[in-house]
């Protein structure tokens, strides 16, 4: 879709991950129409390219950005980016400079988050989504939600390009995190609520996820 089209960016080829594309950059700029993007003092964003430029605004406009550890694969599965304490912002909004900048933390030393930024491979238009298939964000948001870091109504809002957005039913099972705003470079889409957001961790379905990921089992002891 977006190779053929000619309108991937950097990395490529996009296969097997959320894809950038020329015009994130201006997606990213449309969040100031929001409110709940001028009124959020703290995110928790995905760590792939095309949300490199709303990190990278959030931390130029002040607010605290947490970022998933990729694949959830240490304890202290966050990481957290305070602006006062990095020096090159636009480093530090990639993920090799969010490891440099940011300070790795466990979920529950998080604070609160007011918005969500999620990548997606594809979307449509009443807040389904399709991720690269490993079901990491859905559930660095169970995690969250287990914490009390997020709830029902924090926002949820993913930037792709116009071609990313289907027509078609996108199957949503109970574990998935539906959308709250799509933004392109062309508009700003608020959805309606359909779709309930998971109340945390749904460990019936969670497989070898278990045994790969030691939040999961220092949760589960914690729960005992």
């Amino acid at each position: 879709m977006i190779e053929e089209r000619n309108i991937a960016s950097f990395p490529r080829p996009v296969y097997d991950r959320i894809p950038n594309f020329i015009g994130a950059n201006i997606a990213a700029e449309k969040l100031k129409e929001l409110s709940i993007w001028r009124k959020s003092r703290i995110i928790k964003s995905n760590p792939d390219s095309p949300q490199k430029w709303i990190r990278e605004k959030a931390l130029k406009h002040n607010k605290k950005v947490y970022i998933a550890i990729p694949r959830l694969k240490e304890k202290k599965c966050f990481l957290e980016l305070i602006p006062k304490n990095i020096d090159n912002i636009s480093y530090a909004s990639t993920i090799k400079g969010a490891f440099r900048y940011g300070r790795m933390i466990y979920p529950d030393e998080m604070d609160t988050v007011d918005l969500i930024i999620i990548g997606s491979v594809a979307v449509n238009r009443i807040g389904a989504k399709v991720g690269k298939g490993g079901g990491f964000s859905d559930l660095e948001y169970a995690i969250v939600r287990e914490f009390n870091i997020v709830n029902e109504v924090t926002p949820t809002l993913s930037t792709v390009h116009p071609c990313q957005i289907l027509r078609d039913d996108i199957p949503m099972m109970e574990h998935d995190v539906p959308l709250d705003y799509i933004v392109t470079q062309d508009e700003i889409i608020k959805i309606e609520k359909i779709y309930e957001k998971p109340l945390g961790i749904k460990w019936n379905i969670l497989g070898d996820k278990f045994n790969e990921i030691p939040i999961l089992k220092m949760l589960k002891n914690n729960l005992k």
